[in-house]
């Protein structure tokens, strides 16, 4: 059974900076894995992808300069590193991983979704 685990998260003031990291199985090998966020009342956000061959990364322009995704392969996971923190990316946190080629940005081409992880910015 494929589990992708997350940790980092919580509170930050405006203007900080947050890391979060997600974890795949080792049984896993990954053909995408991605960031989305999802806050109260909204559709679930693409944030950021890479692309686990090839190693090509791909960031919304939402958050494109803020926030960067990266990679250890040798460690199966991901992470995502964000800084300028800003009260509108207050939002559940999650990460996704596909064995499978799809597109990058669709929540749908993704079968495996890591726990979630609250990310609150005060103003």
């Amino acid at each position: 059974q494929v589990q992708l685990v997350q940790s980092g998260g919580g509170l930050v003031q405006a203007g900080g900076s947050l890391n979060l990291s997600c974890a795949a199985s080792d049984t896993f090998s990954p053909y995408n894995m991605a960031w989305f966020r999802q806050a109260p009342g909204k559709e679930r956000e693409f944030l950021a992808a890479i692309n686990w061959t090839f190693d090509y990364k791909y960031h919304a322009n939402s958050v494109k300069g803020r926030f960067t995704i990266s990679r250890d392969s040798a460690k199966n996971t991901i992470y995502l590193h964000m800084t300028s923190l800003k009260f509108d990316d207050t939002a559940i946190y999650l990460c996704a991983g596909t064995p499978e080629q799809g597109q990058m940005m669709n929540p749908n081409d993704y079968a495996y979704w890591g726990q979630g992880a609250q990310v609150t910015v005060s103003s």
